[in-house]
């Protein structure tokens, strides 16, 4: 099927219509062909209301169809689009990366679709308000309500009737008289609130040599109007945020848009007062906690142009930018940008093709950068700006590994002599400290003392966790919750149920006992449920509010606390558990990033982990600053096992309700697989085996992975092994390449 994007002709076939192929946001990877009646206009990217059975859906025209194309339609059996929606159309740029995306991660073109029209209400027709302008005519009567109305109109611009009551001072029926009397004329004005227009030429921040150095490396590699990669790499608090700020003028001066990615956009509050101090106004927001209405806007005026700078989550990478000159990814490490559910993909790697497609600098910052970024600037595929000092004369904070083994914490409790004596110090300084846990909740898991008996989720392979502020034990993978039980469910003994372990609500407790006049706050997913509640509890912090954090790993990102100058992190070893193949690098991120929140001003910063494998290259790299020698070996043992960066990896998930059913297909796509498999060798077939949550939400899973070269893609053998799978309706299959978690 041909597909072109030059504007739509008639077709040669006498019937008087042109032959557009439609692609629709559904589970489908197959655009239709749909006619287009005389006298229309229906590019490729237009939005079309087309028929679909007994229904009408909204698709794209994803290009034109020769009349006679191979195993087309003949022109009498295709229905008439029903409508060309009056909307920018989807830009060219946009429409190959849902090709690309869909080739990439095996989804449906449709399901990929189905994230650039995310918003279906922003295709309807723009909703109006009424406004008034003053018409020049002066009633007979003119009191001096009336007289303040006109007054207010005669700069000319035209205002609602609740506007011109409020700045008035008077009734709305005042501007009703006025307007029967013909002293005003009634307008119509968008509905839609415009953006605010951020200024570009306001004075910008003072920059140190070395920021100066890639500020400038980063505002030329926007000018230059083409496709390039640059990592950011600085430490925290090097100020790599000013930095990619002056490409991100670069790109107004410019007249192009910019996007910028944050894995946590409801923690952005500082980041937003950073821009609006550099900008003189506010970035347009997209994440999952806006409402129907700011969503309908944002994405309005993105496709228009009106929209200059969109700062947002993953998801705010399919947003219709026609003149995108710049993207950014802020903490381009971050598992965040990784989407488990529905197509599967990592944005941080998408946006690269996004920028690819657009033409336009993409900047990928970091203080942490991932593996494959860093293979990727050896290889010369990507560019490299180091910040290598903090900004103002701030020093990096002095990282201490507390042994465990050696100095205990009191039985039944979880905070170290050497940590509390430095949570003591802090306070009397009338400085801020941080206890690190990322463990949600009081306690990972309630068992029976009597019989040993463990409190599962039914749903899940995964043991409930007790949260003592709701009174509930929860699943955190599914959301199943219960009351915590008197009596053992297995055995019936009463009073013998115990928490075990630590969560953040448990340390608070404990540190809430040590230190009673400190004042302190859980900072967690359950407790910051969005941008309000985010800003809040930092506006908290910057007044001095709060003595103690305790809290996840969302304290880690970016936050600027000039008092905070201890962190405490209460279980260090936590995240190098499993077989993650990533669990070293996770664990190196994570604890280097929440570090970084110690010592960002003129207070020096103090660290401590509490360990009980001191000796481990992820507590020495960390203790003694050698963030480099760590990936560098990191890098080097991922190599001689063949795993990313050098190889690659594709997970097959198998689930269903029934498991004998879903081991059945597991194993029948693994003896397909295997009996496929290229005799010169390079890719292999581990599994199937019960994936780590082998239930999860009610439903068993198995996994296959698939390993292979570098130089090899596993997509083809994806594609043929999967085409030759007779698998049950009732067992779902997904396909996850370049998998993040393992889980």
């Amino acid at each position: 099927m041909a597909e072109s994007d030059a504007t739509l002709t008639p077709a040669e076939s006498g019937d008087g219509a042109a032959r557009v192929a439609v692609l629709l946001p559904l589970g489908l990877d197959t655009a239709y062909d749909y006619l287009v009646g005389d006298g229309e206009a229906a590019p490729p990217g237009a939005f079309v209301r087309v028929p679909l059975g007994s229904r009408e859906v909204t698709g794209v025209v994803w290009g034109t169809v020769e009349d006679g194309a191979a195993g087309g339609v003949a022109p009498e059996k295709l229905k008439q689009i029903a409508a060309v929606l009056p909307v920018p159309a989807l830009p060219e740029s946009l429409r190959r990366l849902v090709d690309w995306v869909a080739e990439y991660t095996l989804a449906k073109r449709g399901a990929v679709l189905r994230m650039a029209m995310s918003v279906p209400a922003a295709l309807e027709p723009a909703k109006t308000r009424a406004a008034y302008l003053a018409s020049g005519e002066v009633p007979e009567r003119l009191t001096p309500a009336r007289r303040r109305v006109l007054d207010l109109l005669a700069d000319g611009l035209p205002r609602g009737a609740m506007e011109l009551a409020r700045e008035a001072a008077i009734s709305a029926g005042v501007v009703r008289t006025l307007a029967d009397s013909g002293a005003l004329m009634r307008v119509s004005l968008p509905a839609e609130r415009s953006p605010e227009m951020p200024d570009w030429s306001l004075p910008r921040a003072t920059l140190s040599a070395d920021q100066r150095a890639a500020a400038d490396a980063l505002a030329a590699r926007v000018a230059d109007a083409a496709f390039s990669v640059t990592l950011l790499d600085g430490v925290t608090g090097s100020g790599k945020t000013e930095v990619y700020f002056e490409a991100v003028a670069a790109a107004l001066e410019a007249e192009r848009q910019v996007l910028v990615m944050l894995p946590e956009i409801a923690l952005g509050a500082q980041w937003l007062e950073r821009f609006r101090a550099r900008f003189g106004a506010a970035p347009a927001l997209w994440h999952s906690e806006l409402g129907q209405r700011a969503r309908r806007e944002t994405w309005r005026a993105v496709a228009n142009g009106a929209a200059r700078i969109v700062v947002g989550a993953r998801s705010a990478l399919w947003l219709p930018f026609a003149e995108l000159g710049l993207l950014v990814v802020d903490e381009e490490h971050d598992g965040a940008f990784k989407q488990e559910d529905g197509v599967i993909y990592h944005a941080r790697d998408m946006a690269v093709m996004r920028a690819r497609m657009a033409g336009c600098a993409l900047v990928l910052s970091s203080a942490t950068p991932s593996l494959e970024t860093l293979a990727n600037v050896r290889s010369g595929r990507y560019q490299s700006l180091n910040l290598p000092d903090r900004h103002g004369g701030a020093q990096l904070p002095d990282i201490e590994t507390v042994d465990m083994r050696r100095t205990p914490p009191p039985r039944g409790a979880w905070i170290s002599p050497p940590l509390r004596e430095a949570l003591a110090d802090s306070f009397a300084a009338g400085q801020q400290a941080v206890l690190f846990l990322n463990r949600r909740g009081y306690a990972p898991l309630t068992l029976c003392r009597a019989c040993g008996h463990r409190m599962q989720c039914p749903n899940c392979t995964a043991w409930l966790v007790a949260h003592r502020f709701s009174d509930s034990l929860n699943c955190h993978h599914c959301g199943y919750r219960q009351s915590p039980p008197e009596t053992c469910p297995e055995c019936q003994v009463t009073g013998r149920m115990a928490a075990c372990g630590p969560g953040v609500e448990r340390v608070a407790e404990e540190a809430a006992a040590l230190f009673p006049e400190a004042r302190s706050e859980i900072v967690t997913s359950d407790t910051v449920a969005g941008p309000g509640q985010a800003a809040e509890f930092i506006a908290r912090i910057e007044k001095r509010e709060i003595d103690l954090l305790i809290g996840t790993q969302i304290i880690a990102k970016g936050h600027h606390f000039p008092l905070l100058t201890l962190v405490g992190v209460i279980d260090a070893d936590l995240g190098l558990a499993g077989g993650d193949l990533r669990a070293a690098e996770r664990t190196h991120q994570l604890l280097h990033q929440v570090a970084g929140r110690a010592g960002r001003a003129r207070h020096a910063g103090r660290v401590l982990l509490q360990t009980y494998m001191p000796e481990h290259p992820v507590m020495a790299a960390l203790s003694s600053g050698a963030r480099d020698a760590f990936l560098k070996r990191e890098a080097e043992a991922r190599e001689s096992h063949g795993q990313p960066p050098a190889g690659r990896l594709a997970a097959i998930i198998l689930s269903g309700r029934h498991e004998a059913s879903v081991a059945g297909t597991a194993r029948a796509l693994a003896r397909i697989a295997r009996g496929a498999l290229p005799k010169e060798g390079g890719i292999e077939v581990w599994g199937p085996a019960p994936a780590p949550l082998a239930l999860l939400r009610g439903r068993y899973r198995y996994r296959l992975l698939i390993k292979c070269a570098r130089s090899q893609l596993p997509q083809p053998w994806l594609r043929h092994w999967l085409a030759r799978l007779d698998a049950p309706s009732r067992v779902s299959l997904r396909v996850d390449v370049d998998p993040y978690s393992f889980l």
